[in-house]
């Protein structure tokens, strides 16, 4: 006899309701205990934390003017397009008050105040006068934009524990490693110095405002409803999940460890000028305020996530992601951020959160699981191969290289065939879920 299944009057399983509650639940509780666990952590630490910072930007300079306008811009998505109007007139509004006041008081002229205060007043506002469907798409949108601000801040705050709580770093084994792919660290540091200012700014502006670019793919994904998947998940996953990685793995770059940014600090100030690493690696003591966040490269990370979502789009969005995915890596080597290896641990770890999260409606099967432990594992062997394993890696480059690679190209061409693949191709069987599981579940887009 088949199970019965209990349905509400939208035909949707009440135990599917419920099981949505409960996963509610526990994710708000695990944000609420994330941020208490570390404003103590900060307290204890001596800086201010996520919380005191979110609202430091309501009426003092904002650090991130951008990132708050994209927010709002995020969180306007379900509403009307007169509703919209108003939002954006109130919000530029109010920063064009605070931009005047700071430029009249001689202060740094930031913004953001306006589409912070406005952000926050709608979900007040929608929660209070709207009703029914209206006020659920409002408060989803704000809830987004909020939840994207918070986490620009708890990323802040980890990055301030890292450097504080690791006084040593590993980057002479990282860039020992990093010889098997030639250290592309240095090479693409020439090159970006040899592209003058135009070229600076340009790998500038992309490195820094990445956020901005994932939240114009998002506001296409999110232009007509709210799919099951989207990029903000992806965002939000690899930003909470990543600094982890941080404290177990401190890499501060190597235009700090081997370049004039190190200071008194670097081991010598080589970068990008002189490609030669130490043979012999040690730990390396190094300042307690330069971020360890290097391994893996949540920038690459990011960019990944963005060049995926943007794949089932248009050409002009396809083509903005490809170019801010290329761009992303080159300004991570061209600045001196990353090493290679980084780079190779980032988009393996991207991968890896992306398949826990994409096409939800499929459920949990071998072709998830095998990406998502696979990944994990492949993460955790190259953070283990890159402390113990560097000297080999680096003396034997025509071996480790191609190797390294080929990890990435494996972990690649599995997450294409499991969530990419054409039904017509020879790959798609492998990403294929069993036929029992396919009939007793829906897909999502």
């Amino acid at each position: 006899m088949s199970p019965v299944v209990v349905v509400n009057r939208s035909g949707i399983s009440v135990a599917r309701i419920q099981r949505v509650r409960w996963g509610v639940i526990s994710a708000v509780a695990g944000a609420v205990g994330l941020l208490l666990a570390l404003e103590i952590t900060a307290s204890r630490l001596g800086f201010e934390g996520p919380t005191g910072s979110f609202l430091h930007d309501f009426a003092f300079g904002p650090k991130r003017g951008p990132g708050l306008w994209a927010a709002l811009a995020l969180a306007l998505v379900g509403l009307g397009r007169a509703e919209r109007i108003r939002c954006l007139v109130l919000a530029a509004g109010i920063d064009l008050v605070f931009f005047l006041g700071r430029y009249s008081a001689g202060t740094r002229p930031t913004f953001g105040n306006g589409a912070l205060i406005v952000l926050v007043g709608l979900g007040g506002w929608a929660a209070w006068r709207w009703q029914d469907d209206r006020r659920a798409d409002a408060l989803k949108g704000v809830a987004i934009g909020l939840l994207l601000t918070m986490a620009t801040k708890v990323s802040d705050t980890w990055l301030r524990i890292t450097a504080i709580t690791q006084p040593h770093v590993l980057d002479e084994y990282v860039a020992t490693a990093d010889r098997s792919l030639g250290s592309p660290a240095w090479l693409v540091g020439r090159m970006v110095e040899a592209s003058g200012d135009v070229g600076h700014l340009v790998l500038q502006t992309v490195y820094i405002e990445l956020p901005v670019a994932a939240i114009v793919v998002a506001i296409y994904q999110l232009r007509r409803g709210w799919p099951a998947h989207h990029l903000v998940r992806s965002f939000l996953a690899i930003g909470v999940i990543g600094p982890v990685c941080y404290v177990l793995f401190p890499v501060v770059g190597p235009a700090f460890a081997f370049g004039g940014l190190g200071k008194h600090w670097a081991v010598a100030d080589i970068w990008p000028a002189v490609d030669h690493v130490s043979m012999h690696p040690n730990v390396i003591r190094f300042d307690h305020l330069t971020p360890r966040n290097c391994m893996p490269s949540l920038h690459t990370a990011w960019a990944v996530a963005i060049f995926i979502h943007s794949r089932r789009s248009p050409a002009w969005l396809r083509h903005f992601g490809a170019f801010w995915l290329v761009a992303t890596l080159t300004a991570t080597l061209g600045f001196g951020y990353h090493y290679g290896v980084d780079l190779v641990a980032g988009v393996i770890f991207a991968l890896t959160i992306e398949s826990g999260l994409r096409d939800p409606g499929r459920g949990w099967g071998w072709f998830r699981w095998r990406l998502v432990g696979g990944g994990a594992c492949t993460l955790a062997a190259l953070l283990f191969s890159y402390r113990y394993l560097a000297v080999p890696l680096g003396e034997v480059p025509m071996l480790s290289g191609p190797l390294l690679l080929a990890i990435v190209s494996t972990m690649v061409f599995s997450f294409h065939t499991t969530f990419f693949a054409d039904s017509d191709t020879v790959f798609a069987p492998i990403g294929r879920p069993a036929p029992a599981f396919v009939a007793g579940s829906s897909t999502t887009a």
